[in-house]
């Protein structure tokens, strides 16, 4: 009951105390204060560039076409919804006529919106990242534990780890195209392109941080387990992993990051679904509203890119098995 209470005493602001509330402000005062000069040194600064399009768009500008992307994608959503009630009417009102009648159900062929092409983006980070940490966790336990497994391995870390995904695509497009033939694909292409790109680039931070954590286990810990008698698997699992937690998800939040700038590149190169081939179209487009629209996604892939650190931020702080340390 007594924590109950003062759970209740801190949600209250009235009880807050003043230095709690003096926090809370600064807290806030400083981004706030940040942000607006963003803003005002944007509006300034966008005034002055003159482009082959018009004026640069300062952030009016911008907001304006991020309501006229919502309001597209509501319009879509509509049609669609029109599309298939009208569908539904059709069918329905051939079975009362027939019941046997073969009615036939049509999927909705509409434009790709801005919001569809993001969770298209989404899908293909977050399963490169996926495969990514698949191969990068286990292959980082294996080399951290073996000094001549890592020293076989190192060379090719190093040799990987600087090529760009401009490189790879071109390779991964050629592979994926002569392995992946099939009448009736699960996946199309251009997703299995750009998710292996995703996958080729984002792993080594993972691999190098969880290898270093694996090797910085320490000696304290390892001489229990001896003295215990601990099995290779109940000593990786109970010992290494935990010890190696925080340095494995500073890999995992390094590589989702690049993960998030190689798609948008990939996307843009292959001309694949997504973000990045948004930019390119409206980079293409050449239209009065292009730069403004790709100032839109610009800051929508950052704030994506913002909200995903913060996400594998919240899971190490829950995964990590020791609550006081600090990560930013």
């Amino acid at each position: 009951m007594s924590a109950v209470l003062i759970k209740l005493k801190l949600a209250n602001p009235k009880e807050w105390s003043g230095q709690k509330l003096r926090d809370l402000t600064l807290a806030s005062l400083f981004p706030a204060i940040g942000l607006a000069v963003f803003l005002v040194l944007w509006q300034l600064g966008a005034q002055q560039i003159n482009t082959s399009l018009g004026t640069f768009p300062g952030p009016m500008q911008v907001v304006e076409q991020w309501n006229n992307l919502v309001d597209e994608h509501q319009h879509e959503m509509q049609r669609e919804q029109a599309f298939y009630d009208r569908q539904e009417q059709r069918n329905t009102a051939m079975l009362q006529k027939n019941p046997e009648a073969d009615v036939s159900w049509r999927d909705f062929n509409g434009r790709v919106t801005f919001f569809d092409q993001i969770l298209t983006s989404l899908w293909t980070v977050l399963s490169g990242f996926f495969l990514a940490t698949l191969i990068a966790i286990p292959l980082g336990i294996i080399i951290g534990l073996n000094k001549h497994i890592y020293n076989a391995i190192n060379p090719i870390i190093q040799i990987f780890k600087p090529v760009s995904p401009l490189a790879w695509l071109p390779l991964v497009t050629l592979v994926v195209s002569a392995v992946y033939v099939s009448d009736e694909p699960i996946f199309s292409r251009a997703f299995l392109v750009s998710m292996i790109t995703v996958t080729l680039c984002s792993l080594w931070p993972t691999l190098v941080n969880t290898s270093v954590g694996v090797g910085s286990v320490n000696q304290d810990l390892k001489n229990v387990s001896k003295v215990l008698r601990l099995g290779w698997l109940t000593y990786v699992i109970k010992v290494v992993i935990p010890s190696a937690i925080p340095m494995m998800f500073t890999g995992l939040r390094l590589s989702l990051g690049i993960a998030w700038m190689v798609l948008i590149a990939a996307e843009m190169l292959a001309q694949s679904p997504g973000l990045g081939k948004f930019v390119w179209d409206e980079f293409q487009n050449g239209s009065s509203s292009s730069l403004s629209r790709i100032c839109v996604a610009v800051l929508v892939i950052g704030v994506i890119g913002f909200l995903l650190d913060r996400a594998m931020l919240f899971i190490q702080k829950w995964a990590n098995w020791d609550k006081s340390t600090v990560a930013r």
